[in-house]
């Protein structure tokens, strides 16, 4: 059995190993010493191999000079006084110069090439070991060459008299051992140099590793590699929604669920969060402008829970679970406890009702009782013919005789204003099903308990546009609370068993604003509040057809206030 894996893996025991290291640290410092040692080396090559041309170029250039200066036509008359002798001008001025700038030799040759002087006396009469036919045309030479006392750098001029006559030639050896001490000098402290160099690289290769290594938690490339790939199967298997953003509040990462709760694409991307989302209390929450644990949030038709967690970096994380089922249930949940306190109720009303018709039955009252027969039924019916006068849709027509019933069970008359006409032409009725429920399950709530208690609803349409109102005779909303009402979350009441209050509103505004339309509420003629919703495009141009399923449980509503 493979051992359970906490947080980043690191091995309990190490065994220690020769090669090339799995750690991403050791692997980078070690990259990183090649490369400074390999530049040093190089360097050093490269500054190395053109120093010994260079010094050559040097000794060769001073052994010309040297010469040059040696050419006087003083010592070019030196080369008429007699056969050549160690003892003769020519060989002590010669022996002068070499003495004087540290030259290995200096040889004055006559036009035959014949020396007239020589460091070693024995070889002055002699003819030279190398050519000197370049000097004696006149032509200044530069090179290195070995000769009698071994190699060395040359350079060579042409000897000539006062009248430019060329007589000879003066050649100046400088000692190649000389060059290449120095050669050997400079490497030293060039090392020196290259090491002090080489020791700053590997100090900052090691801090830099350091860092690596903190900031990597002493991984193994191996381990990036595996945590990376379960990363991407974890963010794009869980069904929750993962949002990641960085410091500056641009989407870092989104997984798939995120893309589908939030609408998006994979190109959010990298942009800032209120640039993908708008403004709105979902880029809020996500934001952390909004702080709190399951901050409830509505986008487009989803109800959502968003939890945010910070980074170190400064960026965040954010989670976010659809409870749009979630909702829907607990709203039925709700519809169904009240369709039975309104059976329960109406069952003792019923009880009631045959007790009476029997005792005026017992009392031989048979017409009192047709009468309170004929009362009873009629009040029922009446009602549902008034709603269905109005409401051609048979969902909101249901609905609304389902509510009229709760309402009169609470002591709250529920009515249709006189001058309501919605045909039965609804794009999508469930929508304005939701609505209407959200409305009058608010009004119900804020008048239930006042004097006279009462709700009205209206509804009027302007060519495809339908204006619903619904207004009470609670106490009415304060102006200052009037745009609060409608955010996510918002509530003065306990929340039911299910979940969270504070969504019915903030769908309804969202429902509306996403045909164009708006929600509203101002001061009602009742004394209580009164909401407008203006739903555009809600009718079609053709007639529909009556739908031959209407459900039995309808939508209920999710109070906001």
């Amino acid at each position: 059995m493979n051992p359970v894996r906490t947080g980043f893996p690191r091995p309990l025991t190490r065994r220690r190993r020769f090669g090339w290291p799995r750690r991403v640290f050791a692997q980078v410092l070690l990259m990183q010493l090649a490369v400074a040692t390999g530049v040093t080396v190089l360097a050093t090559g490269l500054f190395l191999a053109p120093l010994s041309a260079q010094l050559d170029d040097q000794a060769m250039r001073r052994a010309l000079a040297i010469a040059g200066t040696t050419a006087s036509p003083r010592l070019a008359a030196g080369l008429t006084g007699g056969p050549p002798s160690a003892r003769g001008p020519v060989q002590t001025e010669a022996e002068r110069v070499r003495a004087a700038t540290g030259a290995e030799y200096v040889v004055v040759m006559d036009t035959r090439g014949v020396r007239w002087s020589h460091p070693d006396p024995v070889q002055i009469g002699r003819v030279v070991s190398t050519d000197p036919s370049a000097a004696l045309a006149g032509r200044e030479v530069m090179e290195i060459d070995s000769g009698t006392l071994g190699r060395s750098a040359r350079g060579k001029v042409p000897l000539r008299d006062a009248d430019g006559r060329t007589v000879g030639a003066v050649s100046v050896g400088i000692e190649y051992d000389s060059v290449r001490d120095r050669l050997l000098g400079a490497i030293p402290g060039l090392l020196a140099h290259a090491g002090g160099a080489l020791a700053v690289g590997a100090l900052a290769a090691y801090l830099i590793s350091r860092r690596l290594q903190r900031q990597t938690h002493d991984l193994a490339f191996s381990d990036i590699s595996a945590l990376l790939a379960e990363r991407e199967a974890m963010l794009h298997g869980i069904r929750e929604g993962v949002v990641a953003l960085d410091r500056t509040g641009s989407v870092r990462l989104m997984n798939d669920e995120a893309q589908r709760l939030l609408g998006l694409g994979p190109e959010a991307a990298g942009r800032p969060l209120d640039e993908v989302l708008g403004r709105g209390r979902t880029a809020d929450v996500l934001a952390g402008r909004v702080t709190g644990e399951d901050l409830v949030t509505v986008r487009g038709h989803r109800v959502l829970i968003a939890n945010r967690m910070p980074t170190d970096d400064g960026g965040a994380v954010a989670t976010l679970r659809d409870r749009t089922e979630l909702e829907h249930l607990g709203r039925e949940l709700d519809a169904t406890r009240g369709l039975i306190d309104a059976l329960r109720a109406q069952d003792h009303e019923h009880a009631n009702r045959m007790h009476t018709l029997l005792g005026l039955l017992e009392l031989e009252m048979h017409e009192e009782a047709v009468e309170f027969v004929t009362e009873v039924v009629g009040v029922h019916r009446a009602t549902a013919e008034q709603v269905t006068e109005k409401v051609h849709d048979p969902l909101l027509a249901a609905l609304l005789v389902g509510k009229a019933t709760v309402a009169a069970e609470r002591g709250v008359s529920l009515r249709l204003a006189p001058d309501s006409l919605l045909p039965d032409r609804l794009v999508d009725p469930r929508e304005l099903v939701t609505v209407v429920g959200n409305l009058v399950d608010n009004a119900l709530d804020a008048a239930a308990g006042t004097p006279d208690a009462r709700v009205g609803v209206s509804f009027r349409t302007q060519g495809r546009t339908v204006v619903l109102r619904v207004s009470d005779s609670g106490p009415g909303v304060p102006e200052e609370r009037r745009e609060l009402i409608f955010t996510e979350g918002w509530t003065t009441k306990a929340p039911p068993v299910h979940g969270k209050r504070g969504l019915g509103l903030a769908l309804v505004r969202r429902l509306a604003e996403r045909r164009g339309g708006t929600a509203t509420v101002a001061g009602g003629p009742d004394g209580g509040a009164e909401f407008a919703v203006v739903l555009p495009d809600a009718l079609s141009d053709a007639p529909a057809e009556v739908p031959s399923d209407v459900p039995a449980a309808l939508e209920p509503a999710e109070e906001a206030r």
